[in-house]
């Protein structure tokens, strides 16, 4: 790290011609005036690009430049430095050779950075890589995330005997850490991407895991000390009754994050060791996405395009909870969304705003349920009518008529196949001939993680795993793995995407839903009408790099390929 030679930061930017003179002027009377380093001052100007200083660093001082996002931080090596001089100086440690620790930074001229970081570790060699300022914060925030101003909070708190663990806290100051520590826990599954945020209290600890990208992971562990006070605030937040702990409660909060509006979804529920929270995180800013970006192929979105431009009948999208079903129904309205069309919804909750459309929460304690939300809607002359979800056989049997009298109507059910849908619905006294004259067809989807793109790589998976995916597997040799990285938080997958099975009926399936046919006989029907099963479409992600076998055992089951057929003999479609 010799600057012997080296030109001084603002004449060498000068030279690159990424700096004129006169801005290299106006940033030297800046720094005189504050005090703050050359570096700082030119960003904040907005005079030089960051990058423009990471190559001055790399190539006039030999300073290794490091990408972050594709490196594979280790949590242990990372907290060896205190996250308040992390912050301070915006660094993070990378890896420890001996007594030699190496640290990325922004500034690698800080010598009292490097001064803190020796005394803090008690190491006497710091070697220094210099890395954009924002992976640095990125870092720090993914493996500091909650920590910061509590530490002394839960030294009190520990300190207390008896009540200190049954009564919330009540005095401003008190409550002004676990404030911002619920504040900071939101904001930090916000940035993970997470649907779900859980405080979970056991014997001695209270747990925060974030739900990110279907699959749970640790995010910190605090004292249980702490939980009265952080479930008290979060119930604050949502309007709940703070003195009831006995009884689940459910409620609503608005935060705003980064200039972006998000809704809480608040559930709380009794156990042993104290309240458990819930909290389900919607992005109301969030972009929809069209069919064609759901993931469907060719064949199965030419299918489910023509279902949703028919002008009556009922199309349904099945799966667990959780698979994207609401996403796929917004998307489709958005596809056939007009002015010569009436539109008209009711959601529980309503998740996304969308323009020139007729949204209706439903509200059970004031008796608007959905059957008696869909009995009132037709009053309201409507061409397509959205249902959330189809609970109940009196709810089933308004849509179904709804259908048949000249509506179309897309909703929700609970199956785990496309097929299980339809004997459901006469399970709920739906009669099979009505059925079969309403019915357009059945989308059955799940979501399956997608391989980070920061770190993917090709990988052999492991013979056991195409022997059980069968022959369909085998024919593939582009299946990928994610390594992990900082832009994944280490799982190697970032992001998901819909699998789907699109049952449309054809006249041999109304006949089979007339005859009350078992869901077998009805999948099979569809199968040799071309339908690709759930396992089918995943291969085929997986085969194309953006999934991994993994991930498609994981996510499907063994009899989304019907027993007696081969998937080689059967027909291709999309």
């Amino acid at each position: 790290m010799s600057q012997g030679g080296r030109k001084p930061l603002g004449q060498s930017l000068v030279a690159e011609g990424n700096l004129s003179r006169e801005g290299l002027a106006r940033a030297l009377e800046e720094q005189r005036r504050t005090g703050q380093p050359l570096r700082e001052v030119l960003l904040r100007l907005d005079l030089v690009q960051e990058s423009a200083i990471l190559d001055y660093y790399e190539e006039q001082l030999g300073i290794p430049r490091m990408d972050l996002t594709t490196y594979v931080l280790e949590p242990e090596i990372v907290r060896l430095v205190p996250e308040r001089v992390a912050r301070q100086y915006k660094l993070v440690p990378l890896f420890r050779i001996g007594r030699t620790l190496t640290i990325a930074m922004v500034d690698p001229l800080d010598v009292v950075a490097l001064d803190e970081v020796k005394v803090a570790t008690g190491l006497g060699e710091i070697d220094v890589v210099v890395s954009p300022e924002a992976q640095i914060k990125d870092a720090i925030d993914r493996y500091h995330p909650l920590g910061g101003g509590l530490e002394l909070y839960v030294r009190e708190q520990d300190q207390k005997l008896g009540a200190a663990l049954n009564e919330p806290v009540g005095r401003a100051e008190e409550d002004g850490p676990v404030i911002r520590f619920v504040n900071a826990a939101v904001q930090q599954a916000v940035r993970e991407g997470a649907s779900d945020l859980h405080f979970e209290p056991d014997e001695a600890n209270l747990r925060i895991r974030f739900r990110v990208d279907g699959v749970l992971r640790p995010a910190s562990i605090q004292s249980k000390s702490i939980h009265p006070s952080v479930v008290s605030r979060v119930k604050i937040m949502a309007q709940l009754d703070i003195a009831e702990r006995r009884l689940p409660q459910d409620g609503r909060a608005r935060v705003e994050i980064s200039g972006k509006e998000y809704d809480l979804r608040v559930s709380t529920f009794p156990t042993i060791h104290g309240e458990n929270v819930v909290i389900r995180i919607l992005d109301k800013s969030s972009a929809l996405l069209g069919t064609s970006e759901l993931g469907l192929a060719g064949g199965p979105l030419s299918d489910l395009t023509r279902m949703i431009e028919r002008p009556n009948g009922i199309v349904l999208v099945t799966g667990p909870t959780g698979s994207g079903k609401t996403t796929t129904l917004y998307s489709c309205i958005g596809k056939i969304n007009s002015v010569e069309r009436n539109i008209v919804t009711l959601e529980d909750p309503v998740e996304y705003h969308l323009p020139s459309i007729r949204q209706t929460q439903i509200d059970p304690d004031v008796g608007l349920t959905f059957s008696r939300g869909l009995r009132a809607l037709l009053r309201q002359d409507p061409d397509v009518i959205m249902v959330g979800e189809i609970r109940d056989g009196e709810t089933a049997e308004i849509a179904v008529r709804s259908a048949l009298t000249g509506h179309l109507v897309l909703s929700t059910l609970h199956t785990n196949d496309a097929a299980g849908a339809l004997p459901r619905l006469t399970d709920m006294k739906i009669e099979p001939f009505l059925l079969s004259s309403a019915m357009l067809g059945v989308v059955a989807q799940r979501l399956v993680r997608r391989v980070c793109e920061k770190c993917k790589r090709a990988s052999e998976p492991p013979a056991e795993a195409l022997a059980e995916l069968g022959a369909a597997a085998a024919r593939s040799a582009a299946y990928v793995e994610g390594a992990g990285c900082l832009a994944c938080g280490q799982t190697g997958y970032r992001g998901r995407v819909g699998i789907f099975e699109v049952l449309l009926v054809t006249d041999e399936i109304r006949d089979l839903i007339a005859s009350r046919a078992p869901a077998e006989d009805l999948a099979r029907a569809a199968r040799r009408a071309g339908m690709i099963s759930l396992r089918e479409d995943a291969l085929r992600k997986a085969s194309e790099g953006v999934t991994s076998v993994q991930e498609v055992l994981r996510v499907t089951r063994q009899d989304s390929i019907l027993p007696d057929q081969d998937p080689a003999t059967l027909p291709a479609r999309g």
